[in-house]
């Protein structure tokens, strides 16, 4: 559903862009609440990336990257963002941060 809602509201998107919004919208519903509120952005930039950005009301809750053993059931969502992206980070403020990636534009 939400890759649809991205869709249709930004038009087709690449794989990556899909990926990384997932991912990252499942770390907050994870590890900040199910309901919580969160800002998504998607902007293309002038240097031919795309940079997702997604906001959140808890700054302690960060993500982390974790190697993820074979037959564990969970850690790898951060591995394999980081594997995708050309770079991402957290932003961390009194009030919320903002976990952020970008892409390359295929």
């Amino acid at each position: 559903m939400l890759r649809r809602a991205l869709r249709a509201h930004l038009g087709s998107l690449c794989p990556e862009v899909e990926l990384c919004v997932s991912e990252l919208l499942g770390n907050v519903i994870r590890h900040v609440g199910e309901g919580s509120p969160v800002t998504v952005r998607v902007a293309a930039r002038a240097d031919g990336r795309t940079r997702i950005e997604v906001t959140d009301p808890d700054p302690r809750a960060v993500p982390v990257l974790l190697r993820a053993a074979l037959d564990d059931e969970s850690g790898r969502g951060m591995a394999l963002l980081d594997a995708v992206t050309l770079r991402w980070g957290v932003r961390q403020g009194e009030a919320g941060k903002t976990v952020w990636c970008e892409v390359a534009d295929p």
